[in-house]
Protein backbone atom coordinates (compact mmCIF):
# COMPACT_ATOMS: atom_id res chain seq x y z
CA UNK A 1 0.00 0.00 0.00
CA UNK A 2 1.57 3.33 -1.27
CA UNK A 3 1.31 6.25 1.78
CA UNK A 4 0.11 9.22 0.62
CA UNK A 5 2.32 12.38 0.77
CA UNK A 6 2.25 14.72 3.97
CA UNK A 7 1.97 18.32 3.91
CA UNK A 8 5.63 18.31 5.66
CA UNK A 9 7.19 15.01 3.98
CA UNK A 10 10.62 15.14 3.25
CA UNK A 11 11.42 15.86 -0.36
CA UNK A 12 13.58 13.01 -0.24
CA UNK A 13 12.22 10.45 0.90
CA UNK A 14 10.51 7.99 -1.52
CA UNK A 15 6.43 7.93 -1.40
CA UNK A 16 6.31 4.04 0.17
CA UNK A 17 5.54 2.50 3.21
CA UNK A 18 8.26 3.45 5.47
CA UNK A 19 9.21 1.21 9.10
CA UNK A 20 9.08 3.79 12.24
CA UNK A 21 12.61 3.97 12.35
CA UNK A 22 13.00 5.33 8.42
CA UNK A 23 9.91 7.87 9.04
CA UNK A 24 11.92 9.00 12.61
CA UNK A 25 15.17 9.25 10.42
CA UNK A 26 13.42 12.11 8.97
CA UNK A 27 12.66 14.08 11.88
CA UNK A 28 12.70 17.72 11.54
CA UNK A 29 15.79 18.63 13.66
CA UNK A 30 16.63 22.56 12.95
CA UNK A 31 14.63 25.24 14.20
CA UNK A 32 14.79 26.91 11.21
CA UNK A 33 13.07 23.80 8.94
CA UNK A 34 10.11 23.69 11.93
CA UNK A 35 9.34 27.53 10.98
CA UNK A 36 9.86 27.23 7.78
CA UNK A 37 7.10 24.48 7.29
CA UNK A 38 5.06 26.69 9.21
CA UNK A 39 4.99 29.62 7.11
CA UNK A 40 6.92 31.39 9.86
CA UNK A 41 9.99 33.48 9.62
CA UNK A 42 12.92 31.71 11.44
CA UNK A 43 14.07 34.08 14.48
CA UNK A 44 18.14 34.59 13.76
CA UNK A 45 18.45 35.66 17.59
CA UNK A 46 17.65 32.07 19.21
CA UNK A 47 21.01 30.49 19.58
CA UNK A 48 21.76 27.08 18.97
CA UNK A 49 20.57 24.95 22.10
CA UNK A 50 22.37 22.27 24.30
CA UNK A 51 19.45 20.32 23.97
CA UNK A 52 18.79 18.97 20.67
CA UNK A 53 15.60 19.35 18.38
CA UNK A 54 13.76 16.74 17.21
CA UNK A 55 10.17 16.82 16.00
CA UNK A 56 8.54 14.08 13.98
CA UNK A 57 7.01 15.15 11.04
CA UNK A 58 3.57 13.66 11.61
CA UNK A 59 3.47 15.49 14.90
CA UNK A 60 4.14 19.08 12.84
CA UNK A 61 1.67 18.47 10.53
CA UNK A 62 -1.20 18.84 13.90
CA UNK A 63 0.34 21.79 14.34
CA UNK A 64 -1.53 25.29 12.82
CA UNK A 65 0.75 27.11 10.17
CA UNK A 66 1.29 30.78 10.45
CA UNK A 67 0.42 30.19 14.23
CA UNK A 68 4.00 31.25 16.46
CA UNK A 69 1.98 30.59 19.57
CA UNK A 70 0.50 27.38 18.43
CA UNK A 71 0.25 24.54 21.77
CA UNK A 72 2.27 22.32 19.76
CA UNK A 73 4.89 24.14 18.38
CA UNK A 74 5.49 25.61 21.63
CA UNK A 75 6.33 22.79 23.41
CA UNK A 76 9.14 21.42 20.77
CA UNK A 77 10.92 24.92 19.40
CA UNK A 78 13.91 26.10 21.10
CA UNK A 79 13.68 29.33 22.76
CA UNK A 80 16.37 31.78 23.90
CA UNK A 81 13.96 31.79 27.06
CA UNK A 82 16.02 28.47 27.71
CA UNK A 83 19.25 30.20 28.19
CA UNK A 84 18.08 32.27 31.10
CA UNK A 85 19.69 30.92 34.75
CA UNK A 86 16.96 31.08 37.13
CA UNK A 87 17.01 30.49 41.08
CA UNK A 88 15.23 27.14 42.09
CA UNK A 89 15.96 25.42 38.33
CA UNK A 90 18.40 22.60 38.16
CA UNK A 91 19.76 19.77 35.97
CA UNK A 92 18.30 17.56 38.18
CA UNK A 93 14.79 18.94 39.49
CA UNK A 94 13.57 15.77 40.91
CA UNK A 95 16.83 14.12 42.81
CA UNK A 96 17.22 11.30 40.39
CA UNK A 97 21.19 11.00 41.20
CA UNK A 98 19.98 10.57 44.73
CA UNK A 99 18.09 7.54 43.84
CA UNK A 100 20.07 5.19 42.02
CA UNK A 101 20.17 1.84 42.13
CA UNK A 102 23.18 0.71 39.81
CA UNK A 103 23.12 -0.48 36.80
CA UNK A 104 20.73 1.92 35.20
CA UNK A 105 17.91 1.96 37.54
CA UNK A 106 16.10 4.25 40.15
CA UNK A 107 14.01 3.39 43.13
CA UNK A 108 12.09 6.18 45.35
CA UNK A 109 9.08 4.22 46.49
CA UNK A 110 9.13 0.82 48.32
CA UNK A 111 7.20 -1.92 46.07
CA UNK A 112 8.86 -0.07 42.94
CA UNK A 113 11.40 0.52 40.69
CA UNK A 114 12.26 2.89 37.52
CA UNK A 115 14.69 1.25 34.66
CA UNK A 116 16.22 3.63 32.83
CA UNK A 117 16.51 1.86 29.48
CA UNK A 118 17.56 4.23 26.96
CA UNK A 119 18.56 7.95 26.09
CA UNK A 120 16.50 7.86 23.01
CA UNK A 121 13.46 9.67 22.37
CA UNK A 122 11.05 10.20 19.38
CA UNK A 123 10.26 13.87 20.26
CA UNK A 124 12.38 16.49 22.59
CA UNK A 125 9.92 18.24 24.83
CA UNK A 126 11.75 21.52 26.20
CA UNK A 127 10.54 21.12 29.10
CA UNK A 128 11.85 17.46 29.84
CA UNK A 129 13.30 16.92 33.61
CA UNK A 130 15.52 14.50 32.20
CA UNK A 131 17.06 17.31 29.42
CA UNK A 132 20.29 17.25 31.30
CA UNK A 133 20.35 13.40 32.55
CA UNK A 134 23.64 11.50 32.35
CA UNK A 135 22.50 8.63 29.96
CA UNK A 136 25.91 8.03 29.06
CA UNK A 137 26.85 6.77 32.53
CA UNK A 138 23.30 6.01 34.03
CA UNK A 139 21.45 3.88 31.36
CA UNK A 140 20.82 0.53 31.17
CA UNK A 141 23.64 -0.85 28.86
CA UNK A 142 24.34 -4.69 27.21
CA UNK A 143 26.84 -5.21 29.61
CA UNK A 144 24.86 -4.53 33.10
CA UNK A 145 21.34 -5.97 31.55
CA UNK A 146 22.20 -9.12 34.00
CA UNK A 147 23.26 -7.28 36.86
CA UNK A 148 19.72 -4.85 36.73
CA UNK A 149 17.85 -8.32 36.40
CA UNK A 150 19.76 -9.48 39.77
CA UNK A 151 19.44 -6.01 41.66
CA UNK A 152 15.36 -6.72 40.62
CA UNK A 153 15.53 -10.18 41.98
CA UNK A 154 17.07 -9.72 45.12
CA UNK A 155 14.18 -7.58 46.81
CA UNK A 156 10.73 -9.23 46.67
CA UNK A 157 9.07 -6.40 47.36
CA UNK A 158 9.13 -5.21 43.97
CA UNK A 159 6.17 -5.55 42.46
CA UNK A 160 5.82 -3.50 39.92
CA UNK A 161 8.39 -2.27 37.40
CA UNK A 162 8.60 1.46 35.52
CA UNK A 163 10.40 1.16 32.16
CA UNK A 164 11.57 4.88 31.01
CA UNK A 165 14.27 7.32 29.77
CA UNK A 166 14.36 8.39 27.20
CA UNK A 167 11.55 6.48 25.53
CA UNK A 168 11.70 2.72 26.25
CA UNK A 169 9.37 2.34 22.93
CA UNK A 170 12.80 3.46 20.86
CA UNK A 171 14.40 0.28 21.49
CA UNK A 172 13.85 -2.46 19.01
CA UNK A 173 11.38 -5.32 19.48
CA UNK A 174 14.09 -7.24 19.81
CA UNK A 175 15.67 -5.70 22.24
CA UNK A 176 12.15 -4.67 24.62
CA UNK A 177 11.30 -8.56 24.05
CA UNK A 178 14.52 -9.72 25.62
CA UNK A 179 13.42 -6.90 28.85
CA UNK A 180 10.59 -8.40 29.11
CA UNK A 181 11.13 -11.81 29.12
CA UNK A 182 13.75 -11.00 31.97
CA UNK A 183 11.67 -9.24 33.80
CA UNK A 184 8.24 -11.62 33.64
CA UNK A 185 11.23 -14.55 34.65
CA UNK A 186 11.18 -12.47 38.23
CA UNK A 187 8.37 -13.89 39.76
CA UNK A 188 7.49 -11.13 42.57
CA UNK A 189 7.19 -8.71 39.73
CA UNK A 190 2.97 -8.50 38.74
CA UNK A 191 3.01 -5.20 36.88
CA UNK A 192 5.47 -3.39 33.93
CA UNK A 193 4.61 0.32 33.20
CA UNK A 194 5.94 1.81 29.88
CA UNK A 195 6.11 5.50 30.04
CA UNK A 196 6.16 6.69 26.39
CA UNK A 197 5.35 9.77 24.10
CA UNK A 198 5.49 7.33 21.37
CA UNK A 199 1.89 6.33 20.77
CA UNK A 200 1.48 10.13 19.99
CA UNK A 201 4.86 11.41 18.75
CA UNK A 202 5.52 8.71 15.94
CA UNK A 203 2.09 6.66 16.12
CA UNK A 204 4.05 4.04 13.14
CA UNK A 205 5.93 2.74 15.81
CA UNK A 206 3.26 0.76 17.24
CA UNK A 207 3.14 -2.24 14.91
CA UNK A 208 2.26 -5.39 15.21
CA UNK A 209 5.57 -6.92 16.76
CA UNK A 210 4.81 -4.43 19.61
CA UNK A 211 1.53 -5.71 20.20
CA UNK A 212 2.38 -8.90 20.22
CA UNK A 213 5.04 -8.56 22.80
CA UNK A 214 2.17 -6.98 24.91
CA UNK A 215 -0.81 -9.29 24.32
CA UNK A 216 1.28 -12.59 24.93
CA UNK A 217 2.71 -11.00 28.36
CA UNK A 218 1.60 -12.89 31.20
CA UNK A 219 2.20 -9.49 33.43
CA UNK A 220 0.07 -6.73 33.14
CA UNK A 221 1.40 -4.06 31.21
CA UNK A 222 0.13 -0.18 31.86
CA UNK A 223 1.38 2.36 29.40
CA UNK A 224 1.10 5.39 30.38
CA UNK A 225 1.49 7.97 27.23
CA UNK A 226 2.15 11.85 27.45
CA UNK A 227 -0.67 14.35 25.83
CA UNK A 228 -0.48 17.44 26.95
CA UNK A 229 -3.17 18.87 24.52
CA UNK A 230 -6.18 17.46 22.63
CA UNK A 231 -4.85 18.46 19.05
CA UNK A 232 -2.08 16.10 19.78
CA UNK A 233 -5.04 13.80 19.19
CA UNK A 234 -5.15 12.85 15.66
CA UNK A 235 -6.89 10.11 13.75
CA UNK A 236 -3.23 8.51 13.46
CA UNK A 237 -2.56 8.90 17.31
CA UNK A 238 -6.20 6.93 17.67
CA UNK A 239 -5.54 4.20 15.80
CA UNK A 240 -2.19 3.21 18.10
CA UNK A 241 -4.16 3.72 20.51
CA UNK A 242 -6.57 1.41 19.83
CA UNK A 243 -4.61 -1.28 19.29
CA UNK A 244 -3.06 -0.93 22.21
CA UNK A 245 -6.35 -1.18 24.02
CA UNK A 246 -7.30 -4.41 22.24
CA UNK A 247 -3.32 -6.13 22.83
CA UNK A 248 -5.02 -5.75 26.59
CA UNK A 249 -2.90 -3.11 28.07
CA UNK A 250 -3.92 -0.71 30.26
CA UNK A 251 -3.87 2.91 28.67
CA UNK A 252 -3.34 5.93 31.10
CA UNK A 253 -2.21 9.52 30.18
CA UNK A 254 0.05 11.80 32.12
CA UNK A 255 0.00 15.89 31.34
CA UNK A 256 2.31 18.56 32.63
CA UNK A 257 0.91 22.10 33.05
CA UNK A 258 2.37 24.34 30.93
CA UNK A 259 2.45 28.28 30.46
CA UNK A 260 0.79 28.85 26.88
CA UNK A 261 0.15 24.94 26.34
CA UNK A 262 -3.05 23.79 28.47
CA UNK A 263 -2.83 26.15 31.01
CA UNK A 264 -6.55 27.30 31.20
CA UNK A 265 -9.49 24.81 32.17
CA UNK A 266 -11.31 24.93 29.04
CA UNK A 267 -8.44 23.07 27.66
CA UNK A 268 -8.01 20.84 30.04
CA UNK A 269 -11.34 19.57 30.29
CA UNK A 270 -10.63 18.95 26.31
CA UNK A 271 -7.57 17.03 26.86
CA UNK A 272 -9.63 14.80 29.28
CA UNK A 273 -12.69 14.63 26.89
CA UNK A 274 -10.40 14.05 23.99
CA UNK A 275 -8.54 11.42 25.96
CA UNK A 276 -11.67 9.17 26.95
CA UNK A 277 -13.02 9.31 23.99
CA UNK A 278 -10.33 7.16 22.25
CA UNK A 279 -9.71 4.71 25.55
CA UNK A 280 -7.30 6.47 27.09
CA UNK A 281 -7.59 7.66 31.36
CA UNK A 282 -6.02 10.72 32.32
CA UNK A 283 -4.12 9.84 35.23
CA UNK A 284 -1.82 12.28 36.12
CA UNK A 285 -1.73 16.31 35.65
CA UNK A 286 2.21 17.33 37.10
CA UNK A 287 3.37 20.96 37.97
CA UNK A 288 5.90 21.66 36.04
CA UNK A 289 9.71 19.97 37.62
CA UNK A 290 11.68 22.64 37.85
CA UNK A 291 14.37 21.97 35.02
CA UNK A 292 17.34 24.62 34.35
CA UNK A 293 16.01 25.92 30.66
CA UNK A 294 12.03 25.54 31.30
CA UNK A 295 11.00 28.09 33.85
CA UNK A 296 9.17 29.85 31.28
CA UNK A 297 6.89 27.32 31.37
CA UNK A 298 5.80 27.57 34.97
CA UNK A 299 2.80 27.91 36.03
CA UNK A 300 2.05 28.92 39.77
CA UNK A 301 0.76 27.31 42.03
CA UNK A 302 -1.14 30.27 43.08
CA UNK A 303 -2.87 30.91 40.09
CA UNK A 304 -6.60 31.40 40.30
CA UNK A 305 -9.79 32.76 37.91
CA UNK A 306 -11.34 31.30 35.02
CA UNK A 307 -8.09 30.74 33.16
CA UNK A 308 -6.48 28.74 35.72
Amino acid sequence: MTKPATKYSDPNTPPTELNWRTTLSHAFRHSEELVTALGLTPDNSVPMETFPMRVPRGFAERMQPGHPNDPLLRQVLPSADELRTVDGYSADPVGDLDNVIPPGGLQKYRGRALLIVTGACAIHCRYCFRRAYPYASGSLSGQDFQTAMDVLTADPTIEEVVLSGGDPLTLTNDKLATLFNALTRIKHIKRIRIHTRIPIALPERIDSQLLDLISINPRSIIVVIHCNHAREIDDTVTTAVSKLNRAGAVMLNQSVLLHGVNDSIDTLVDLSERLFDIGVLPYYLHQLDPVAGAAHFNVTDNRSGPDC
